[in-house]
């Protein structure tokens, strides 16, 4: 199995100091979801980890979140793609969860939900903490410098092996050239 394992904003989706809260809010980044059409086609699972603590903060709802998924579903329905499937953190920073990153509870439910080893699996994200946790589950992580990515790779300290790319696009087609 070709497994990938995503974050959501500021990697698929523009990100906001504000959260996003509505399918109004949610605009995906150019090529993102291109570049995941592209991985589906070429027979990869695609699975998203997202920490969502807008949810325990009462920002928005479960029914808010679903809304905005079945917006990013059908978008990149349009253009011949899909996801596997969606693992969400609904907690907040204090609540001492397993599965926020930068812990890697969420990519350990991925690998279960998928029965595959997390071995060298790349995980995409812009932040440190998913560097982190992709890390901690074994998995290869890949910065995007969209989102908070550019700010996450001038502080340094990236996890050993951390790949750069210039946004999702990016890092698909070098995923996708080195696969094949």
């Amino acid at each position: 199995m070709k497994l990938i394992i995503l974050d959501r904003d500021g990697v698929i989706n523009e990100d906001s100091d504000d959260y996003i809260k509505h399918p109004d809010e949610w605009h995906p980044l150019p090529g993102s979801l291109e570049a995941i059409a592209r991985l589906h086609q070429a027979g990869w699972t695609i699975a998203i980890a997202s920490n969502q603590s807008g949810l325990a903060r009462g920002l928005f709802d479960i029914t808010a979140l679903t809304d905005i998924h079945q917006k990013f579903r059908k978008a990149l329905a349009q253009l011949g793609g899909t996801v596997d499937a969606i693992f969400v953190c609904p907690h907040g920073p204090d609540d001492n969860c397993l599965c926020r990153k930068p812990l890697p509870g969420l990519f350990y439910d991925i690998g279960h939900r998928f029965d595959t080893s997390l071995e060298g699996v790349p995980a995409v994200g812009d932040s440190l903490r998913d560097l982190k946790a992709s890390a901690a589950a074994g998995c290869l992580p890949w910065l995007v410098q969209t989102g908070n990515g550019s700010k996450t790779q001038a502080k340094g300290d990236l996890p050993a092996g951390t790949r750069v790319a210039k946004d999702l696009a990016d890092a698909v087609d070098q995923i996708l050239s080195e696969t094949n």
